[in-house]
This record gives structure tokens, sequence and C-alpha cells, in this order.
């Protein structure tokens, strides 16, 4: 049919779900590499490198603050690339998140420490952070809604586990650069100089990631909504107006879930090193071990969502959750290795019953015309009352008693707010993604 002069040519060609799924996990995984090698830098070298004058203490705790940053910031990428993404489309998004994250983390592998630029080191450092932390809030919804709406009606939960697999892709990767820099190098190597390999080698992966996402076509249903010129003028005050309440549960939600995985992944790291005594490369590869578990229950998790329905699936990861906080920390106080090992494939395999439905609800409970703004907002939201400080409230709360007891409560709570959480969010399985491109036509 013939458009009139100045009508918006709008695509509807469609990408191979499979392939969709693969580049926004390639795509995932980088980003959250480049995000993992930076707290795993921050347990390890940062608190020498950038706070020197502190004590070993107050040096890891100023690391793990500047990791908050990053947290800090992810409302922001998320509000300004939903916006975006919710009135100019979701692939264009993905390609900029990728990009800025790539430059940040490329950037703090070149940075000079306190010793060599003084205090502006420090402050490049947060401002770096800060950059990476607004490439991975625009990241995510991005990646999820792209693999989501491509995906067939019953198999939404199995696409969108792809995007899920960007997580523990992204620890093997960190963790398993890091390994084995720190098997090449000494100690003293790694926290002079060899630190900054995990963060130059991202060029390379940010290089393959662009790669595969240039060639991706627009999502279908976006591509439905802009023919029915449902795009909104800001998309996150819709949702603000319209979807508060869904946005303040998916956020609930997800708050343990963060806070426990930054716990596991980057708090977990420096009181195995320092207070267990266990080694690096020991630590970092029972990690690695941990995460191919928590990737295989991903997708495991998932698939059963697209059959038992998300909420049920959900409810009972964190339920149990909630449980094996109560023994993750006397499990690993043994400083037995099996012990260490079971204690952290457990949180994570539990972790997986969350992970993998999860983007297909945070798509399926938003509308089609505000959905990347809703999506971003409740996963960044989370993060930063989750995540974000989980790792220095820990550290914190163990040097308060110079045991893990009150890291155990710490652990519980967060938990307890996830289970509740999703106790509240309504089944969102059998929705139908084109559905209600204004708030008042649902």
């Amino acid at each position: 049919m013939r458009r009139g002069v100045g009508e918006r040519q709008v695509t509807t060609q469609r990408s191979d779900p499979h392939r969709v799924a693969v580049a926004s996990a390639i795509g995932t995984t980088i980003e959250w590499y480049d995000f993992f090698i930076y707290g795993t830098a921050a347990a390890v070298v940062f608190g020498p490198q950038f706070f020197p004058r502190a004590s070993a203490l107050a040096g890891t705790l100023a690391a793990f603050l500047t990791l908050a940053v990053g947290f800090v910031a992810r409302p922001l990428g998320g509000i300004v690339m939903g916006h975006f993404g919710d009135r100019l489309g979701r692939k264009s998004m993905l390609v900029w998140s990728l990009m800025l994250m790539g430059f940040s983390t490329f950037a703090i592998g070149l940075l000079p420490n306190y010793a060599q630029l003084g205090v502006w080191a420090p402050v490049l450092l947060v401002l770096l952070r800060f950059v990476q932390g607004v490439a991975l809030g625009g990241e995510w919804g991005g990646a999820v809604l792209m693999s989501v709406e491509h995906a067939p009606r019953q198999r939404r939960g199995f696409f969108g586990s792809f995007v899920a697999l960007g997580v523990p892709g992204g620890i093997i990767l960190s963790n398993l650069v890091f390994l084995m820099t720190s098997i090449v190098v000494t100690p003293e190597q790694l926290a002079a100089w060899a630190w900054r390999i995990p963060f130059l080698a991202s060029a390379v992966l940010v290089i393959v990631g662009l790669y595969v996402r240039v060639g991706l076509s627009e999502s279908p249903v976006f591509a439905e909504v802009q023919k029915a010129r449902g795009e909104r003028r800001i998309p996150v005050l819709d949702v603000l107006r319209s979807d508060a309440r869904t946005v303040l549960l998916a956020a609930g939600s997800y708050v343990g879930i963060s806070g426990l995985g930054y716990i596991v992944i980057v708090y977990f790291v420096s009181y195995a090193t320092s207070q267990l005594g266990v080694p690096l490369t020991t630590t970092l590869a029972l990690l690695v071990v941990a995460a191919v578990v928590f990737a295989v229950s991903i997708v495991a998790f998932a698939s059963w969502s697209d059959r038992l329905g998300r909420r049920r699936v959900m409810q009972w990861g964190c339920a149990g959750l909630v449980l094996w906080s109560l023994i993750f920390f006397p499990l690993a106080d043994t400083k037995s290795v099996p012990l260490i090992g079971l204690a952290l494939c457990g949180m994570l395999l539990l972790q997986g019953a969350y992970m993998g439905p999860q983007p297909a609800v945070f798509s399926e409970l938003f509308p089609a015309s505000i959905r990347y703004s809703g999506a971003s907002l409740s996963l960044t939201l989370a993060t930063i009352f989750g995540g974000a400080l989980a790792p220095f409230f820990a550290t914190a709360l163990f040097g308060i008693t110079g045991n893990s007891s009150l890291v155990t409560v710490y652990a519980v709570a967060l938990s307890l707010i996830s289970w509740l959480s999703v106790l509240g969010l309504k089944e969102t399985y059998r929705q139908d993604l084109s559905f209600a491109t204004a708030p008042g036509d649902r």
C-alpha cells in the first residue's frame, strides 16, 4: 500500500527469536562482565590503589562505596534510555548502552592511581563508575524487551531467560579473567598493574557485542505501537501515574535478589580471602562453578514458568532463599572448601528460580508503550536499595561483631522482602504483550 507524503515508514520486519535471544545474551553478558570486574577489583585492589591513606577496612569500605555509585546512576540510565526506548525504539538504546559501557570500562583500565594522580584518581574512578551505571541501567530493559517481544507467546519465559544468562555469563567471564590473571602474575603484580588487564580486554568484547546487535530488526511489538502512533511524550511519568504500585512491587521483588547477588559475587570475595583465609584463586574458581549452576537453573526455571506460571516459580524460589540465607554464612564459616562451594551453589541455584522468569514478568507487567520505562525503573530502583549498598553494609556489619551473625540477619531480611513482594505480584504468563498502549485502554 502506498503511504501518504510525510507518513512514517514503520518496519514490521521480524528477526528470528533465537538470533535475537542469543544477541541479547551476548551483549548483556558483556555489560555484566564490565560491571562485575569492577566489583572484583573493588574487593581485591581498589582500596590500596585509590584510597591508600585509609586503613585496610576503611579502604575496602571506600572502594565498595564507589561500587554503589554505579547503582545510584542506574535509574538515570533506566529513565533516559527507557524514555527514548519507548519513543524511538528498543534496538538503538541497546547499541548506545553497550558503547557507553565499553568506553567507561576501558577508561578505568587506563586510569592512573592515587600515587600518580592524587585526589583526582578516585574522583575520576567515581565518574567512570557513574557512566557504567547509566549504561547498565538502560541495557537490561532494552535487551529484555527485544527478546521477549520477539518470542512466541508460549515461550516468552524461555527466550527472556537468555538475557538473564548475562548475569552468570558475566560472573564466569569476569572471574575467569581475574583467575587467569592472578595465576600468571604474582599478588604484588596483580595489585600494581595486572588488575587493569580485565578492564582493557573488554574492548574486544564490546566490538563483538556491537557486531551482533547492529544487525537486529526492531521489536515487532514496538513497531505496532509506532503504527498506532501510541508513543508517549514522557513515558516514565505515565508509568508512575498508572502503574506506581506495580513498579514498587516489581522493585521490591528484586531487592533481595540483587542484594544477595552482590553479597555472593562481590562481598564474599573479600570475606573469603580476608576472613576465612581461602586463596583468591580458589574463591574465584568456586564462584565460576556456582555461576554454571546458576546459568542452568535460570533456563530450567524460566521454561517451567512457561508451563506452571511465573509467580508460582518465583514464589517458591524466594521462599527457598529465606531458608538458605540462614545457613549460607554458617556453611562458609566452616572454612571447608566443599561446604563453601555448596553454600555458593545453593544460593545461586535458588536465585535462578527468580531470575529465569523475571525478564518475561517485567515485560508482561506493563503496557507496550511504557514497557521499557516501567521495566527499567522497577529494576534500577531495586538495585539501589538492594545491590548498591549490600557489600558496604555486609562489611560494616561484620566489623561491628567480628563474625557473620549480623550479615546473616541482613541476608534473611533481604530475601524476606523479595518473597513478600512476589506474593503481591499478579500472574502474567498468559498476558498479551500488545495490550493497552494507553493506560486508559486497560
